[in-house]
């Protein structure tokens, strides 16, 4: 798909850091690995339709891309963190420690958390409880905490085929576990009525909810710290595992993989948009706002990446799976003003 060239004003160059003094000819940018294939083609249409050359773009997880992000301002540190989920106080505060103190949130749009499993295998209509029953480390039974047994996914509703627990969920420094912790397993927690019991046995209401987010490490529960092309090998490699997936790394993989239901509801970019599908998230990434006006291109890219022609709902991201953000001019507003977080 051919994108125009975009005419970007040029930021005036205001004083900046002397670290910044010697600027980089291209933008660096690492982070999540669900913004990744996004981030990419924004970054190959703008190096064939602009002056700049193509920018830099690494995976890593969310929080990798936020602490390098972190790290301080100069050449030698990224000028873009891409995440799949906000940026935490406790981030904000390690960025200020160390000069990084004027940060712009842009946000891309939506995806969705998916579960999938093997084209040809057994159909799954999935709950939150469901995946808190499969995968808790530990559940309630009789006043006590004990180790979850389950072992088959028959064992966990009786609806289900006869088929081994075998999942791949994201890794700790993806930003996709901590909506799959929240969203689906502390939720699930709630549905089955573990975290009344675990309160009532006398947990505070912070080490219940931790109790309940806690996965099984008896190896039917895999940590995948890679990007999804890994999960899909994992579940090619042994057809009775289920993945958890963004959508759109699900939608351009159709041939291999079929997706579950969440609650009697298919994800889709409509079902997402709307908010009907519950395991969704928005999508972000954060500039460093000393590097605007040194690093060249980095204000123009950010304005690439969000115009309609890129991120609108007729866009190439779109095309990809990006649920398009209805408020998409307000954030292309706040990349042109250079509107900083809190303001």
């Amino acid at each position: 798909m051919s994108v125009l060239k975009l005419t970007v004003s040029t930021l005036a160059i205001t004083a900046m850091s002397a670290t910044v003094a010697a600027a980089r000819d291209n933008v660096q940018i690492a982070g999540s690995s669900t913004v990744l294939p996004y981030a990419a083609i924004v970054a190959e249409f703008f190096g064939e339709n602009t002056d700049f050359p193509t920018p830099v773009v690494e995976s890593g997880g969310s929080s990798a891309g936020l602490k390098r992000f972190c790290e301080g301002v100069g050449e030698n540190t990224i000028d873009i963190a891409n995440a799949s989920r906000a940026i935490k106080d406790s981030e904000i505060a390690i960025c200020a420690e160390n000069g990084v103190t004027d940060i712009v949130e842009v946000r891309i749009g939506y995806d969705g958390i998916v579960f999938a499993s093997d084209i040809n295998g057994n159909s799954f209509a999935f709950t939150p409880s469901d995946w808190y029953t499969a995968l808790a480390a530990e559940m309630p039974m009789d006043g006590a905490m004990v180790a979850n047994l389950n072992t088959d996914w028959s064992q966990v509703n009786a609806d289900f085929a006869d088929q081994p627990i075998v999942s791949f969920i994201p890794g700790t420094k993806h930003g996709t576990r901590e909506v799959f912790e929240e969203k689906v397993l502390l939720q699930g927690c709630e549905d089955t009525g573990a975290m009344a019991a675990m309160i009532e046995m006398g947990m505070d209401e912070d080490t219940a909810e931790g109790a309940c987010m806690a996965v099984r490490t008896d190896g039917l529960s895999v940590d995948i710290d890679g990007d999804y092309t890994e999960t899909l090998a994992r579940i090619e490699a042994d057809t009775n595992g289920i993945g958890v997936f963004g959508l759109s790394f699900y939608e351009n993989n159709t041939d291999k993989l079929q997706v579950a239901t969440m609650s009697d509801v298919v994800p889709t970019t409509q079902s997402i948009s709307t908010g009907e599908y519950p395991v969704s998230r928005p999508l972000y990434f954060y500039i460093k706002a000393a590097h605007v006006g040194v690093i060249p291109g980095l204000k123009e890219f950010a304005s690439f990446f969000v115009a309609d022609e890129l991120a609108g709902p007729s866009g190439p991201l779109a095309d990809y799976g990006l649920v398009s953000d209805p408020e998409l001019a307000d954030t292309q507003a706040a990349v042109a003003n250079v509107t900083l977080m809190g303001q």
